[in-house]
């Protein structure tokens, strides 16, 4: 197995985190600054698909801060958004990030038997009721969903919060919802999810790979078949090599490059390659 943990963009990264275990601003959707050119979130989001583990140091400080502001022992340094619930949304993304990398945590947990509860009740007639939804979230917030993370909850922070934490009916309706969900998955991919991209040498493939490896850290195997026109649509697009190529158009800092360079071809192949097979491997189609 490929080690990127000791690629120049790990290093690089890591060499940019604060003292206390932040990269400055949090959220993915801030605007870089010449001191601070990336947030958090994108710095774990790159280090998790580089390889990094709770194990590993600069995740443990990041989890360290990241329970700190979960606590109110701290507080990001990102704007305000006003067009949510700010103080539901923070304890949301940080819960999920913390989760991301440890089960271990109490307080990640209690959002995650928050946002459980409601996605439960969403669910209750086998399928998802949007009155219902709305109830249960006034019910355990006090409040009224407000914004379009909340009034539609598919999404990156609760499809990861509640992953593998859901009794197995109610996974599985959450499951066929979010698959034939018109707009994808909110943060990672646009477009419904039945549907595999046309073009497969493109960002859209990259970006559409990463909704699917999202899903398939859904360990219930009836939530792993229904993921079988994937594995169908990935060796559709194997090289004669019987590698994979998703393009130069891939490279976009987050989930490419892997390898210091992808100068060369065979390089960037080697990345795909590792990347899709790996994601075989978890949908059980290797």
């Amino acid at each position: 197995m490929t080690d990127y943990k000791e690629s120049r963009w790990a290093k690089s990264i890591i060499s940019l985190q604060h003292e206390d275990g932040s990269w400055g601003f949090f959220h993915s959707l801030c605007v870089p600054t010449k001191s601070d050119p990336i947030t958090t979130e994108q710095a774990l989001k790159r280090l998790e698909i580089l390889g990094f583990t709770i194990d590993d140091e600069p995740i443990q400080k990041a989890v360290s801060y990241i329970h700190s502001c979960l606590a109110g022992e701290n507080q990001i340094p990102d704007r305000r958004e006003k067009l949510h619930d700010w103080g539901i949304f923070n304890s949301m993304m940080f819960s999920a990030w913390i989760r991301r990398f440890t089960k271990e945590d109490k307080l990640a947990d209690q959002t995650a038997r928050l946002w459980a509860e409601i996605i439960r009740n969403s669910f209750a007639g086998g399928t998802y009721e949007h009155d219902r939804y709305v109830k249960a979230y006034t019910q355990v917030f006090k409040k009224a969903p407000r914004g379009g993370r909340f009034v539609d909850f598919v999404q990156f922070y609760v499809v990861s919060l509640l992953s593998n934490y859901l009794e197995e009916a109610v996974e599985e309706a959450m499951f066929d919802y979010i698959l034939g969900h018109d707009t994808g998955i909110y943060y990672i991919y646009e477009k419904c999810l039945l549907r595999t991209p046309e073009v497969f040498k493109s960002k859209q493939a990259s970006r559409y790979i990463g909704a699917i490896e999202l899903l398939s850290e859904y360990n219930n195997p009836k939530c792993k078949a229904k993921l079988g026109f994937v594995i169908e649509w990935l060796n559709s697009n194997r090289e004669p090599d019987g590698s994979w190529d998703l393009g130069p158009a891939a490279k976009d800092g987050v989930y490419f490059p892997l390898s210091d360079s992808w100068r060369s071809a065979e390089t960037r192949k080697k990345d795909c390659t590792y990347r899709i097979s790996k994601l075989l491997r978890s949908l059980g189609g290797v």
